[in-house]
């Protein structure tokens, strides 16, 4: 991992433990102690994971709602000053560029947050396109250290660290404020399906604003969570991940995220006719997510099997410690992916698996 980057939480991540492994160009912890119970610690208590890995640009101008509305697939001109908004942006053949969060600073000013993995490509394509509009794009992505506070008791932890009344904080929404004397931004949203929050940081408070959360918070259950968790938690809740369930050629209607594209918005945007056309005739893939009733984990790769035929391959799995087995998704074709028996393929033989409705857990951000 020589020429790996380093989060502004290395130190602290190194020092608390964290099994250090390379992750899309960044040395990040993939756990502490357990992924199981760092997984179960989140959904009964709370999880602290650094996600400082991910990137930021900012989008300022006259035309940035514009620009952003071109880009994107949802709706940015639904928006107030404190909205938080998840969008797809995808190439004009209706493949995913990334998926991403908007945050809407003020009037022709937002903060986009983005996939570690795409970061640079997305910088690129947003600038690409922002030479047709009066706005600017910058990359800030050293600026921020990126904390997530997941799972029931995180409010209970949070105010009493910080300067502003959260109680009235709405999901997907976001204010300005301090947490434990250190300006953040304090965002409602999160990837585990757990009520939370991410906390947008300077990067060289980071690594204090940790420490004082897993002070406050081990009284309540919190621990330290890492990419393990994050992962296996994340597809409990059944969020789609970039590189598996959406990539350059797997868009929102093989996804099922057609929530996040605003075909109604005013405007055109990169994709729309490619999208219509598609949800018009039906794609040839969709993606499903199954459970396999047992432990054994379905990895990436494995191919899908109906009537002795391959139909598909799987693009994500892991272990569920709630459900107590392995679960998945998978890219099939769209004749087997609503009806018709399916397996995966373990070293020849064929084990049935179950669709799945998500998500997988009962949980509810929202409360």
């Amino acid at each position: 991992m020589s020429d790996a980057k380093r989060t502004p939480l290395y130190d602290f991540n190194v020092a608390n433990g964290g099994r250090m492994v390379d992750f899309a160009g960044w040395e990040m912890p993939v756990q502490y102690q357990s992924i199981v119970e760092e997984h179960k610690a989140t959904r009964a208590a709370a999880g602290l994971f650094d996600v400082s890995h991910m990137g930021e640009a900012t989008i300022e101008g006259p035309q940035a709602e514009a620009f952003l509305n071109y880009v994107l697939t949802n709706d940015v001109s639904s928006m107030d000053d404190g909205k938080a908004l998840y969008s797809l942006m995808c190439h004009p053949e209706g493949g995913v560029v990334d998926d991403l969060l908007v945050y809407r600073k003020a009037e022709n000013r937002y903060l986009l947050c983005l996939n570690a993995s795409n970061t640079d490509k997305d910088i690129a394509w947003l600038t690409k396109h922002a030479s047709a509009f009066d706005v600017s794009v910058s990359d800030v992505s050293a600026d921020y250290g990126l904390i997530a506070l997941q799972g029931p008791k995180a409010f209970e932890i949070l105010q009493g660290l910080s300067s502003v009344d959260l109680g009235g904080l709405g999901y997907y929404r976001f204010v300005e404020g301090e947490i434990a004397g250190i300006p953040c931004i304090i965002s409602r949203t999160g990837y585990t399906g757990e009520v939370g929050v991410e906390l947008f940081v300077a990067a060289e408070k980071a690594a204090e604003l940790a420490e004082a959360l897993l002070a406050a918070g081990t009284e309540h259950g919190l621990v330290l969570a890492g990419l393990g968790a994050r992962d296996s938690l994340r597809l409990e809740a059944g969020y789609s991940l970039y590189g598996h369930e959406i990539d350059d050629e797997v868009g929102p209607v093989e996804a099922k995220l057609m929530w996040t594209v605003a075909l109604k918005k005013d405007g055109d945007f990169i994709g729309r006719e490619a999208i219509l056309s598609k949800k018009a005739e039906g794609p040839a893939k969709r993606i499903v997510f199954f459970k396999t009733g047992g432990r054994r984990i379905a990895r990436p790769g494995t191919d899908i099997v109906s009537g002795g035929e391959k139909v598909g391959t799987v693009v994500s799995g892991t272990f569920s410690p709630i459900l107590n087995e392995a679960i998945g998704s998978a890219l099939v074709d769209a004749a087997v992916a609503r009806s018709g028996d399916l397996a995966v393929d373990q070293r020849g033989k064929a084990l049935p698996i179950e669709r799945a409705k998500l998500p997988f857990v009962p949980l509810n951000p929202q409360a």
